[in-house]
């Protein structure tokens, strides 16, 4: 093997050349030579184990070694298969030499020697295949050793050592019956596989088809479950590369060994109440399993994978999945955040876009009589009580996924939106029990109001924005819910969306629930409730009559979307709800029709400085590409603690953000992203247009109108006269201007803003600049016209030309017939003369009336022909004569162009008859 001469170069280029010849460079060279040459077979395993010692403890040993030892050691596990020990010692020192040493200090970029020499060593396929060989060894440390030295390879050079096993026959073969060995070998094997199983579908499909999925149920069965140890760990996250983006692996799990081994880790065993860190890590693994069966890869195969998860989520909740999901994540609130998360994710991704899903999870009731109540209605209680941010998101996505396309579900659970009396909606905490789902919402939008802690009234906020969306029918029924006021005192009941705006006010001056002003609060709890509106008034012309009913919403709503200290989120999500106001407002009523809402944005804001506000918002970190879900993070042994222990993590998360706080972030999904860009498209398109019109009616009468006392008709008609001209004027130059100022904002949507002055000068240099294009166009049309003309004369030209040199031939073919009439005449004449010199005979009496007959039968095909030549004669000339004169009249020579045609055909006739001659 030629492994030194590389390595070598490397070497040197790193140490430079004088490191090559240090002591401990010298002292790895005597050990090896010991080792190669040596005559006693004790002293070389000395030198083995000096030599596994040194490497194992120094960079420098490490260095060397992978420049001289590779060969020596690699020549001993193939030749001296014999000597167990020195194969032992051998493939110990490998190891060593492939495994990091990190005593903590020294520079970050320092080069690794362990990383080399696995580079080094992975190179050669005839290496990896000698330690495959090496599998079928009886000694137990060769073959644990070998595993060992395998995992090092995979962990640090993936790729070279995926493609080298699939290379080797039987190479994953032999992998596979390690998991039949002796535990430790069996686990190291399990590592093993781990490792080359990701991202790697060939050898994924060969591992299941040597029956991996029967050994990793066994071993987990044989391991406890969930309530074993990192074995089992190992084995789901194998499962788990087996299944991931592999179509063909999930259907064959599910057609031979079915669903049932792995729901079984879900079912809590022992002490219930006891959650291990090892046993919340193997439930998080099985529960990422079930989420693999519920969601397609990154490309979905549009109907073929459709169908492939619905009849995973159709298996899985045959198998009550959803009971132990519901276990996990709801009723088990001593679970693990992690778990109760995880177990909720699911919950989601199996109901998704299933009908029959959606309604097993609206039928499901938890608890035990008499303390039972729908499962929907306990998930609430989650969104609306937990601590926990990444709960409230979890919980958040399952209402996500049982409103989305499923208006029976939204009209369900907005049938049960009913107020409840004052004194009832302030009631404990725990006698939310007995209340309906829409009481509990409804209950949690105004909860602590009074408190200025508005995170519970966001939160429920989110929920009811789900149910509205898409649904005029849900959207209709909550705009009639109306809300008793605090104190009777205080005024009549007030639509629920009053009562939304009036919080979104109140959440720019939200405090936390120690008292302290919470600004971090404020950067979910406004957008959320915007979020909410923006759904609501959404194609919905009632809810923004309802919203505008109010004079102080649209005020607020003009100080908000300026507001220099609100985020860019805020202030895009308002210019949309305003935007609304214009694109869906039906209202003719004075005050709160469309113009009133435009002419308000124009004179408060600014039209141009109203724009950018949706340009700053797109190129915010929320709206920029859509945000497509995230993948969940694969569960590996590395990140598998930090997975487990997740708690809330929201003060350090947004600490140093503003539109991507991770509840935004989870909220606004890509529905609800698409909704605001095509929003944003329609209602600039509508503004422009409301604001270029003149508004159609005008309320107020100029008193100038009226005819004075004493005034003559004479005097009074010349007034009114002069009074119409100069309003004419005024409306002529105020209508130039919003025509270009609404042409400057639909071109660029924002700018500066110019002066009235630069305005006026502008809309007349544009119109002089319209006229001028206008007959240049004119201009540029009649050259084409033309043009057209000109080429049709010169085709209808080119025609004729081929017209005259077709009928040309056709005389002249004509001319040819003739003359071969007439050749042929006169070879039967010459035939008849030749007859009568040959004198009458006995035996021809009737030569005379054959010669006669042969005469005339001869004239009358010589007249027909002659009469057809005439009469095609006589159509030519006349095609010529109209020919010469449509030739004429084009500024064709008719004379020149026919000059020489009949002197040709008189000397083709001469050349004939000379031939005769």
């Amino acid at each position: 093997m030629d492994l030194v001469s590389g390595y070598k170069g490397m070497v040197g280029l790193v140490f430079g050349n004088e490191n090559s010849g240090s002591s401990e460079d010298s002292y790895i060279e005597r050990l090896l030579d010991r080792i190669s040459n040596g005559a006693l077979a004790e002293d070389r395993r000395t030198a083995v184990a000096e030599l596994q010692s040194v490497v194992a403890e120094s960079h420098a040993a490490q260095l060397a070694f992978g420049a001289m030892g590779f060969p020596i050691l690699m020549g001993v596990l193939k030749e001296e298969r014999d000597d167990v020990e020195m194969v032992r010692g051998a493939l110990e020192t490998i190891v060593s030499a492939l495994t990091p040493i990190d005593h903590g200090k020294g520079p970050k970029n320092e080069v690794q020697p362990a990383l080399m020499n696995t580079d080094l060593l992975s190179r050669e396929s005839e290496s990896i295949s000698l330690l495959l060989s090496l599998l079928s060894e009886e000694d137990f440390y060769i073959r644990y050793y070998t595993l060992q030295l395998l995992t090092a390879l995979v962990t640090n050079s993936t790729n070279r050592l995926q493609e080298a096993i699939l290379t080797i026959p039987r190479g994953i073969t032999r992998l596979m019956d390690m998991l039949m060995d002796r535990e430790v070998i069996r686990n190291e094997a399990l590592l093993l596989l781990t490792y080359l199983t990701r991202e790697a579908e060939e050898i994924q499909k060969i591992l299941v088809f040597e029956g991996a999925f029967e050994k990793i149920f066994s071993i987990i069965k044989e391991e406890g479950g969930s309530e074993g140890g990192v074995v089992v760990q190992d084995c789901l996250e194998l499962l788990n590369n087996l299944l991931r983006n592999n179509a063909s692996n999930q259907i064959l799990l599910r057609e031979t060994m079915g669903f049932d081994p792995l729901i079984s880790i879900l079912k809590l065993r022992g002490s219930t109440y006891s959650f291990t860190q090892q046993k919340t890590i193997n439930l998080l693994s099985a529960l990422e399993t079930i989420n693999l069966l519920l969601m397609g890869g990154p490309e979905v195969d549009s109907v073929k994978d459709a169908n492939r998860l619905l009849t995973n989520k159709t298996v899985l909740v045959q198998k009550k999945v959803l009971d132990h999901l519901l276990m996990l994540g709801v009723e088990s609130q001593w679970a693990p955040v992690a778990v109760r998360c995880a177990a909720l994710q699911c919950i989601g991704n199996l109901i998704a876009g299933y009908p029959k899903n959606l309604d097993a999870l609206a039928s499901k009731v938890l608890g035990e009589e008499p303390h039972v109540e729908p499962a929907l209605n306990s998930i609430l209680r989650i969104i609306l009580r937990s601590s926990s941010m990444q709960e409230f998101i979890a919980a958040d996505y399952v209402f996500k996924c049982f409103c989305e396309q499923n208006s029976d579900g939204q009209t369900m659970l907005a049938s049960t939106l009913i107020p409840q009396p004052h004194s009832m909606t302030h009631a404990p905490l725990e006698e939310d029990v007995n209340m309906s789902f829409g009481s509990m919402l409804l209950r949690g939008l105004t909860l602590n109001e009074n408190d200025g802690d508005l995170e519970t009234c966001c939160r429920a906020a989110s929920v009811l924005s789900y149910i509205l969306q898409n649904n005029i029918q849900c959207k209709e029924r909550v705009l009639r819910i109306e809300l008793e006021a605090p104190m009777p005192s205080l005024g009549a009941p007030e639509p629920l969306m009053h009562r939304m705006v009036k919080y979104l006010a109140l959440s720019s001056s939200m405090k936390s629930k120690d008292g302290k002003s919470s600004s971090t609060g404020n950067l979910y709890v406004q957008p959320i409730i915007l979020k909410l509106l923006v759904t609501w008034l959404a194609d919905c012309p009632n809810a923004v009559h309802c919203f505008l009913d109010a004079r102080p919403h649209l005020t607020y709503l003009l100080e908000l979307v300026s507001n220099p200290s609100a985020t860019v989120c805020i202030r895009g999500l308002t210019a949309v709800l305003l935007g609304e106001c214009v694109l869906y407002n039906k209202s003719s009523e004075s005050g709160k029709d469309a113009f009133t809402v435009v002419d308000s944005i124009s004179r408060k804001v600014g039209l141009t400085a109203y724009f950018l506000k949706f340009d700053e918002m797109q190129k915010g970190f929320l709206f920029s590409s859509g945000k497509p879900a995230q993948p969940r993070k694969a569960l590996t042994r590395s990140n598998a603690a930090s997975m487990a222990e997740i708690e809330d993590v929201e003060e350090n998360a947004s600490s140093n953000q503003t539109d991507g706080h991770p509840i935004l972030i989870s909220i606004f999904d890509a529905q609800f992203v698409n909704l605001v860009k095509k929003l944003e498209s329609d209602i600039r398109e509508n503004i422009i247009e409301v604001y270029s019109q003149p508004k159609s009616k005008v309320a107020v009468v100029p008193a100038e109108l009226e005819q004075k006392s004493g005034e003559n008709d004479g005097d009074y008609i010349k007034r009114l006269r002069s009074f119409v001209e100069k309003q004419c004027s005024e409306i002529q130059d105020l209508l130039g201007r919003n025509a270009s100022l609404a042409e400057d904002l639909a071109r660029t949507g924002g700018g500066s803003i110019s002066q009235p002055e630069q305005r006026a000068s502008g809309a007349s240099e544009r119109v002089q600049v319209e006229t001028l294009r206008r007959d240049l166009q004119e201009a540029s049309q009649r050259l084409e016209m033309l043009k057209a003309e000109k080429a049709k004369i010169e085709s209808e030209a080119s025609m004729y030309q081929n017209l005259a040199g077709k009928m040309e031939s056709d005389l002249k073919s004509l001319s040819d017939a003739y003359n071969s009439l007439e050749q042929a005449n006169y070879r039967l004449e010459k035939e008849v003369k030749a007859l009568k010199n040959g004198g009458a005979t006995p035996s021809s009496p009737d030569m005379e009336a054959i010669k006669a007959e042969a005469r005339e039968e001869a004239q009358k095909e010589s007249e027909a022909e002659l009469n057809d030549l005439l009469v095609c004669l006589g159509q030519e000339q006349s095609k010529v004569e109209k020919l010469s004169a449509r030739l004429l009249e084009l500024g064709v020579d008719v004379d020149t162009l026919l000059e020489g045609i009949g002197d040709d055909m008189g000397l083709h006739e001469d050349s004939e008859e000379d031939d005769e001659d």
